[in-house]
């Protein structure tokens, strides 16, 4: 085998060998902590979607571009 072809089959071997001491979560971990992400992302686009209009209101006040 030529050298750059040998040290593929070496960098593959040695990640499949990696791969195999990898301690992977359950399927119920899995899902929990996708739901805690999907919650938290939620939550945090909320706050800062809900700090942004308060911000704007407050400037618009603050320099009086409100229309009554």
């Amino acid at each position: 085998m030529t050298k750059p072809l040998k040290l593929a089959v070496q960098y593959i071997r040695e990640s499949k060998e990696e791969l195999e001491k990898v301690t992977w979560p359950t399927r119920q971990q899995t899902l929990r902590y996708s739901i805690l992400v999907v919650v938290v992302a939620v939550g945090m686009g909320l706050f800062f979607a809900g700090l942004d209009s308060a911000l704007n209101l407050g400037l618009e006040k603050l320099i009086g571009l409100t229309t009554k």
